[in-house]
């Protein structure tokens, strides 16, 4: 019984390998990104829901970006608090803004993919750049970076959305490593060819794919995945590309309790299990080869099996993916969660078994 535990520790490690070196390193070791600016035309598209003090705070730097042609598209999605106010009062200030107002629809009551629906047909221009209300650009040279990215053939650009800094706050830590991870991913599957998920804080694409999927009509039923299942599905190796720029990352602030940030990684999690069986497949086949390889060493060491040649491919291991992830750290500015990787990954590991669990006993709670 114990040779056969080894055989499948082994098998981990070798899955493991092939994730972070092979797979992930097609965007880990890639070379930095330059880019050749295009110029065209923009609409930035926010949706918001009860979000006063945010956008007020944020929609000003949208205002503010280096590009020639743009506006900003804002979507109150039938606020109660004083969200439509701002808005409007920023339609007034700034020349290039256009708000939609959304009132609640008996079919589509409080979906956030209607109210994205109708922002979109709204936009004048056939590019398209969303982000989420609670979120800023680094710089203002956020719309040039991601608009670069467009040619005749890629028609959707996958980017950054990473979360502010809390000094002393090991949770933080946790939600910028997961982000990191996930970016980690995302991007390097569609380096692979197989793009599978994007990011609503920081994505763009070309009006034409949304009407292509018939926008969101085949999940409008599920609450979340606006950005996830609408690239899962409309998304390929061909019109595909991502944009990791520093200058093009965009930042929101993240859960301060572990709670929240608990629920929310619930309701991400649900919505991946409609995504296409090969991604299904293999997102499982990872992060169950996660979970073994905490595991599996556990009981061979208990039993002092082996134990040089384990303790071997548990260095071996976390060398090469500390590596792998280090070289997309240093790309994403999020070098200093590395330091903490070994405690942080075995945290997350564990948080994301017990969100599988919960999940398969109980519905989590989507859009406000």
């Amino acid at each position: 019984m114990l040779l056969i535990i080894f055989c499948l520790f082994i098998a981990v490690v070798v899955v493991q390998f092939l994730y972070y070196v092979v797979f992930f390193g097609k965007f880990s070791f890639a070379k930095p990104q330059t880019s050749t600016p295009k110029r065209v035309p923009i609409s930035v598209i926010v949706c918001a829901k009860n979000e006063e003090e945010n956008v007020k705070n944020f929609v000003p730097l949208l205002a503010e970006q280096n590009y020639p042609d743009y506006e900003i598209v804002l979507i109150d999605d039938a606020s109660s608090d004083e969200t439509l106010e701002v808005f409007e009062a920023f339609e007034k200030q700034y020349s290039n803004v256009k708000l939609v107002k959304v009132e609640n629809n008996e079919a589509f009551w409080g979906n956030k993919k209607f109210a994205l629906t109708l922002g979109i047909k709204a936009a004048k221009n056939e590019y398209l750049l969303f982000t989420d209300a609670d979120c800023y650009p680094k710089s203002n040279e956020w719309i040039k970076e991601m608009s670069a990215n467009f040619t005749k053939e890629k028609t959707i650009v996958l980017g950054y959305g990473a979360y502010n800094k809390i000094k002393n706050s090991f949770l933080n830590k946790i939600i910028r490593f997961e982000t990191l991870l996930t970016a980690t991913q995302y991007f390097a599957w569609s380096k692979l060819g197989k793009p599978y998920m994007g990011v609503g804080r920081n994505m763009a694409y070309k009006r034409e794919e949304f009407f292509k999927t018939n926008g969101f009509i085949e999940h409008m039923k599920i609450r979340s995945g606006d950005d996830d299942l609408f690239i899962n599905q409309a998304a390929n190796s061909k019109n595909t590309t991502i944009c990791y720029n520093p200058e093009s990352f965009t930042y929101s602030k993240p859960k301060t309790t572990f709670n929240d940030w608990f629920t929310q990684k619930r309701r991400h999690v649900a919505t991946a299990k409609h995504y296409k069986s090969f991604d299904r497949s293999q997102l499982a086949l990872f992060y169950a080869s996660q979970l073994a390889f905490i595991l599996l060493p556990i009981i061979l060491l208990a039993f002092q099996f082996q134990w040089i040649i384990v303790l071997s491919l548990i260095g071996f291991r976390y060398l090469f993916a500390w590596i792998s992830l280090g070289f997309a750290a240093g790309k994403l500015k999020e070098k200093d969660v590395m330091y903490w990787f070994p405690i942080i990954e075995i945290v997350l590991i564990f948080t994301q078994f017990n969100i599988f669990l919960t999940n398969t006993f109980s519905k989590p709670v989507h859009w406000k």
